[in-house]
């Protein structure tokens, strides 16, 4: 009878186990190229918290999931996603068995499609909730339009500028102190080597930082996420460079638990797609992990990738029609080649540890110190007592004589009478001598030796009345950063963190080039007397090549940022709450006593401080597994900018009267519809920005009075605006359809509406007043009638349609074309404010000042709508076991011409002045506009070794 029961029992316990079949999804992920594994791939499953890593044989399985249709998204780095529509039978193990992935050729095109122009020139995973970030790590059909199709013509994801996103590099911030915004240029060159990056949108939440309302971008430089081998690549293009070599190698985890990642590469151009615009960089990467233990890893990383440029200048209208919308002001022959007078260097090397520790299965801790150093500096001539060897100097161009205003007797009569003879033999010269002289530049430097008959026998060298310096910014920066993610349960998941650096920024004046004199006075020839010094510590100086002169001073700025973000997830809904607290402080130690402050710009300016606070929440509803609505609101507020602190920092310790932090509200709602063929987003975003402070500099005539005559009314001057707030509003919309197994196509569209939403107060500060009874000489203006005037410099309507055709044989090909309109130029702030109206001479409004004729000359300019047609297309062999690519692109193969940006000159500052100007049909001073570039090329060849 015992035996009988036994016997029962097992056969109780073999049906029980047989009835409790798991319910769920298997498979194993390989390279489709290499048949290989692919080891930590992202599997989910859609609108649910399941979750995983492939493991080293690239198999995943889920167990206890829900019966029905399900959507299974696989991700991994450098690969296609990959959208699977499956069916989950209770009781039973769905196997998918082998399931190929193909490489994206995203990154590659990156580097084809996305080119900064010079007006963009003024950017650990244990726990299967810390790969959440992953699965934004591939941008959306909208974002790829944005970035690769209307990035072309400054196109601006909801208007707003990347200052109001956060860049890290393995958690540590980014971003500029200066001005709060990434530099691109310290790791440009490095397409393989930072390719491994994580995206959030707009305020969404981010596994490593607060972030702003424009979104995160984390960039894993980790040596044991790469995938092991070695890319070379070869290119070709006629952008911002002509040719560029990388190599990349990753050696994957060894056995002794050691990774390593180094890359190389270098960039140059004899002239790139401007008239004499040089390029030179070359750009190293290593990154080395030790695996400890289970728990801790080090990883090293450190990049250097010095670079220089030469600049491209904005141009008036006369101008460009006199050459072309390729002419560059900034250069001349020199010896035979181009020189360019102006060159932008980044030489800042990152050094960073990074300890990984994961301290159990539910939580882990990412600790950083970063040291970041070197310098960025712009060149240009200086010049004392001679004329502007700028070519397109105003008095050197024809409008001078046709549009030049006479004064009678300091009253600002607006009469004028056209020079038209004049003006066609400036035409003649400005043809014959459109670029930088630099022969007549050496000989400005030298003295005549004569005989004793006075006959001119050569030339010897003497004070130099040109020179050529270069602004420098030397920075010195430490932080440390500490990020924990913890799974508090199984529906609360807790991100914190903390981040604390150090600045110092030494700012000076460098003489780089004598142009063959002997020396070059430390004085200010506009100003006499102790007024003229540059250092009353140091008067009268001579200063050679190399020597700092002019201005110096240094930066000092720490900051505190601490942020917490709490997730809950649940079947059918998901939310988080996110804080996070700033405290900045900044200040200025002046090097030199100026003559004009000498009691406000030697040693150290009063500390500054800010303490600022931050919120974010919003909530996922997952209404089915092909649909969700996310809604996402912000509150949040930024310390100024050290920029926008010191108003005139190359002089005096001044700080901005009333100086507030920025205060933002966003709020965001999107909508997802996805399924294995069809992906759509729609999003509705909202955006107030309040108190921003801007700061600028330019010459100004006409606008002070002041009791003084005409000759009194001109000056260079500083101008700050506060109290200046913008708004932001808008869609986007974007649509990807898998036609067939190999044909795809896309659309995305963008509407916004950016505008001033305040009218700002404007300051003004004229160092020629300066006086021992006004030490500061700062004027307010007034209100600038701003309000609902368009931000400038992009397109606020966007539109793309791409279709893409992928052969099964490993080549494809796609088109884009795009439509993009609503851009606006910068406008004058000074020029809509109470004193454009007056008569500097007399105080009183011009007579002749109506709003009609107002109206007409302060409309903002609206630039014509473009069109840009783009191709693209690969193909990929595997010869003796290599993978071999081509990639190429062919850019606005319409080859249209179209203007990027531009701004308002400011320097006629009164109605009078302008209006005859602009009366005379060829402005003096009339807009100056970037153009982008015409038709374009890029071709890649990489090897994976």
């Amino acid at each position: 009878m015992r035996k009988f029961l036994l016997g029962m029992l097992f056969l109780w316990k073999v049906t029980f186990a047989f009835a409790q079949k798991p319910t769920g999804v298997k498979g194993k992920i390989i390279d489709t190229k290499t048949q290989k594994p692919l080891e930590n791939a992202v599997v989910s499953i859609e609108n649910t918290q399941l979750m995983q890593l492939t493991s080293s044989d690239g198999i995943f399985s889920f167990y206890a999931v829900a019966e029905g249709n399900q959507l299974l998204l696989l991700h991994s780095q450098g690969f296609k996603d990959i959208i699977l529509s499956i069916v989950i039978t209770k009781g039973q193990m769905l196997d998918l068995g082998v399931i190929p992935m193909d490489d994206n050729q995203l990154a590659e095109q990156q580097t084809g499609l996305i080119t900064l122009l010079e007006s963009d020139l003024s950017d650990d995973n244990s726990g299967s909730e810390s790969t959440s970030g992953l699965l934004q790590s591939s941008r959306d059909a909208f974002q790829q339009a944005a970035a690769f199709n209307w990035g072309q013509a400054r196109f601006r994801i909801r208007g707003l500028d990347s200052q109001y996103a956060t860049t890290t590099i393995n958690g540590v911030t980014m971003n500029k102190l200066f001005d709060g915004r990434p530099q691109w240029g310290d790791w440009s060159g490095l397409n393989n080597a930072v390719r491994n990056q994580e995206f959030t949108i707009g305020s969404f939440p981010s596994d490593y930082a607060f972030g702003g309302i424009l979104g995160t971008q984390q960039i894993n430089t980790r040596a044991s996420i790469y995938r092991p081998g070695t890319v070379l690549s070869f290119s070709g293009t006629n952008t911002n460079y002509s040719w560029r070599m990388t190599g990349t190698y990753a050696s994957g985890m060894n056995a002794k638990g050691w990774a390593f990642v180094v890359s190389a590469g270098t960039r140059w151009a004899e002239e790139a797609y401007f008239d004499g615009t040089n390029y030179n960089a070359i750009a190293g990467f290593i990154s080395v992990e030790k695996k400890i233990n289970d728990q801790h890893s080090l990883n090293f990383s450190g990049f250097y990738t010095p670079n220089s440029r030469a600049k491209n200048s904005p141009n008036t209208a006369e101008v460009t029609e006199l050459t072309s919308e390729k002419y560059n002001s900034y250069w001349g022959f020199q010896d035979g080649k181009k020189r360019n007078a102006r060159i932008k260097t980044i030489e800042e090397p990152v050094l960073m540890l990074n300890h990984f520790f994961n301290i159990n299965e539910s939580s882990s801790l990412n600790s950083s110190v970063t040291y970041q150093f070197g310098k960025i500096t712009n060149s240009n001539i200086d010049y004392q007592n001679a004329n502007s060897p700028d070519p397109t100097y105003y008095r050197k161009m024809p409008s001078y004589y046709s549009s030049m205003y006479a004064p009678d007797n300091g009253e600002f009569s607006g009469a004028f009478t056209p020079d038209y003879e004049e003006a066609d033999k400036s035409k003649e010269q400005f043809l014959a001598n459109n670029q930088i002289d630099w022969d007549a530049l050496y000989y400005a430097n030298q003295s005549p030796v004569l005989d004793g008959n006075g006959n001119v026998i050569g030339y010897t060298p003497s004070k130099s009345h040109y020179v050529l310096y270069e602004d420098h910014t030397d920075d010195q920066m430490i932080s440390a950063n500490s990020i924990f993610n913890n799974q508090i349960s199984d529906n609360l998941f807790l991100t914190a963190g903390g981040y604390f650096s150090n600045l110092k920024s030494h700012n000076y004046q460098q003489l780089t080039d004598l142009l063959g004199g002997l020396y070059f006075d430390d004085i200010d020839v506009f100003y006499n007397g102790d007024q003229a010094q540059s250092d009353l510590n140091h008067p009268n100086r001579q200063v050679a090549e190399g020597d700092i002169y002019g201005y110096n001073f240094n930066y000092l700025a720490n900051t505190l940022n601490l942020f917490t973000n709490f997730k809950f997830t649940y079947d059918k809904v998901d939310f988080y709450l996110a804080q996070n607290f700033i405290s900045s402080n900044y200040q200025r130690e002046g090097l030199y006593q100026n003559g004009i402050y000498p009691a406000n710009s030697f040693g150290k300016s009063r500390k500054v401080h800010f303490d600022n606070f931050g919120f974010k929440g919003g909530v996922l509803f997952k209404i089915s597994g092909r649909q969700q609505l996310n809604c996402n609101g912000a509150y949040l507020s930024n310390p100024p900018t050290i920029r926008n602190t010191f108003p005139n920092s190359r002089l005096n310790n001044s700080v901005v009267d009333d100086l507030q932090s920025e205060t933002i509200n966003s709020l965001d709602i999107s909508y997802f519809y996805r399924t294995p063929k069809w992906q759509t987003r729609l999003s509705l975003f909202y955006a107030s920005i309040k108190n921003c402070t801007q700061t600028s500099f330019f010459y100004a005539e006409g606008i002070f009075d002041d009791g003084a005559g005409y000759a009194n009314t001109d000056a260079f001057v500083s101008q700050t605006l506060t109290h200046l707030d913008k708004r932001n509003l808008g869609a986007e919309i974007s649509f990807q359809y898998q036609l067939s197994p190999t044909l795809m196509t896309n659309f995305s569209l963008a509407y916004g509406q950016y505008t001033y939403a305040s009218d700002p107060n404007v300051t003004i500060t004229n160092d020629a007043q300066a006086t021992e009874e006004n030490p500061n000489p700062v004027f307010d203006f007034g209100t600038s009638t701003l309000k609902n005037y368009h931000q400038a410099g992009m397109p606020q309507q966007a539109v793309s349609l791409g279709i893409e055709y992928r052969d099964p044989k490993y080549w494809w090909i796609g088109a884009n074309i795009n439509y993009l309109a609503e851009s606006f130029i910068d406008i004058s702030p000074i020029s809509r404010t109470d004193t454009f109206y007056k008569n500097p001479a007399s105080g009183f409004n011009f007579p002749e000042a109506s709003e009609e004729r107002a109206r007409e000359l302060l409309t903002q300019e609206k630039f014509e709508p473009i069109t840009l047609l783009n191709i693209s297309g690969g193909k990929s062999w595997k010869i003796k076991g290599r993978n071999v690519g081509l990639f190429a692109t062919l850019n606005n193969v319409l080859d249209l011409k179209y203007k990027t940006g531009g701004y308002e000159q400011a320097r006629n500052a009164n109605f009078r002045q302008l209006n005859q100007d602009v009366s005379s049909g060829t402005p003096n001073f009339g807009n100056r506009y970037f153009y982008g570039y015409g038709r374009t090329y890029f071709v890649n060849l990489y090897i994976n070794l």
